[in-house]
């Protein structure tokens, strides 16, 4: 099977106060695989969606805080595989409130058999 990237996507997730660095990841890659419709994949074959490789980067200031089978489940289709990087943002609006706001960010790369 020889894999070739077919699409790249780009989101962005937000959590404003729960300072929940998986829903922010959660949110990053739904935005960016909810942008496209991949008609074309039926062209490929019948099972091309099932068998397709679904590559998710994640942009995040802790990575270690990510729980990524719950981020890995927002993918409609295909065969996951998460990457969580250093990242993104975090930023305490009212200072000393403790509340943060944490922003991830997304790049899935949707990789498909051609030949």
């Amino acid at each position: 099977m020889a894999l070739t990237p077919a699409i790249l996507e780009m989101g962005m997730g937000i959590d404003l106060h729960g300072r929940n660095y998986t829903e922010a990841a959660k949110r990053a890659t739904w935005n960016a695989v909810h942008q496209s419709s991949l008609m074309f994949l039926g062209l490929l074959g019948p099972d091309t969606s099932k068998e397709m490789i679904v590559e998710v980067t994640i942009a995040i200031p802790n990575p270690d805080a990510v729980d990524q089978d719950e981020v890995l489940s927002v993918l409609p289709h295909g065969k996951g595989v998460l990457n969580v990087v250093q990242g993104g943002l975090e930023i305490e609006p009212r200072e000393g409130s403790g509340d943060f706001t944490v922003m991830a960010n997304a790049a899935v790369v949707v990789k498909v058999d051609v030949e």
